[in-house]
C-alpha cells in the first residue's frame, strides 16, 4: 500500500519541480536568438529654397552623442556599444549599436548610477543605488534604441545594464562617458 502511494507522489513532486525549474530558468533560450535593427530616429531635413530664390538652404539638424560606452561582459558574454543620443527636438534615446549577447528571461535595459565592474563583483551592483527602466531588450543582437523619458537628469546615471530581473544578475554593461 505504502508503494502504491510513494511512487505516485515522488512522481507528482518530481514533475512539480521540473515545471517550476523550467519556468524560472527558461533553458531553451540558449538556442534562440533574435535581432532588431532599428536607425536612429528621422532627423530634421534641409530646406531648400526654391529656384531663383536668393535664399540660403537652411542647416540639416543632426542628432548630437552625449554619452558613450562599450559593453563588457558580466553573467553572459556580451559586446556592443552604448550611446545616449539627443534628437533635434530635444529627446534623448539610448542606442545599442552592434548588440551581441545571450538570450535570457525577463531582459531589461536599465541606466543606473552603479560603477562598472569587471567579474562577478560587478554582476549584482546595479540594484544596490539608483536606475531607470527603460523596458524590455528588444533583441539579443543588432541596433535598437530606447526612449529615455523627458525631464530624466542625465548626470544622475552613469552607467548602462542589461539586466536579468528574473535572477537580479547583469548580463552586460557599459560605463557612459561625455
Amino acid at each position: 500500500m505504502n508503494r502504491r502511494v510513494l511512487i505516485p507522489a515522488v512522481v507528482l513532486v518530481a514533475v512539480m519541480v521540473v515545471a517550476v525549474g523550467l519556468y524560472l530558468f527558461q533553458p531553451w533560450r540558449i538556442f534562440t536568438s533574435s535581432t532588431v535593427t532599428e536607425d536612429v530616429p528621422a532627423v530634421a531635413q534641409t530646406i531648400t529654397p526654391p529656384p531663383g530664390s536668393s535664399a540660403e538652404p537652411s542647416p540639416v539638424a543632426v542628432p548630437r552623442e552625449v554619452a558613450t560606452g562599450q559593453l563588457i561582459s558580466h553573467e553572459h558574454a556580451s559586446k556592443g556599444s552604448v550611446k545616449i543620443i539627443e534628437l533635434p527636438d530635444g529627446t534623448h534615446i539610448l542606442r545599442f549599436e552592434g548588440l551581441d549577447t545571450s538570450d535570457g528571461p525577463d531582459l531589461r535595459v536599465w541606466l543606473t548610477d552603479a560603477p562598472v565592474i569587471e567579474g562577478t563583483a560587478g554582476w549584482y551592483v546595479f540594484d544596490d543605488g539608483g536606475y531607470l527602466d527603460l523596458g524590455a531588450l528588444k533583441a539579443n543582437k543588432g541596433d535598437q534604441n530606447y526612449v529615455i523619458p523627458a525631464g530624466t537628469k542625465l548626470a544622475d546615471y552613469t552607467s548602462v545594464s542589461i539586466w536579468c530581473a528574473r535572477f537580479a544578475v547583469s548580463f552586460a554593461a557599459a560605463e557612459l562617458t561625455a
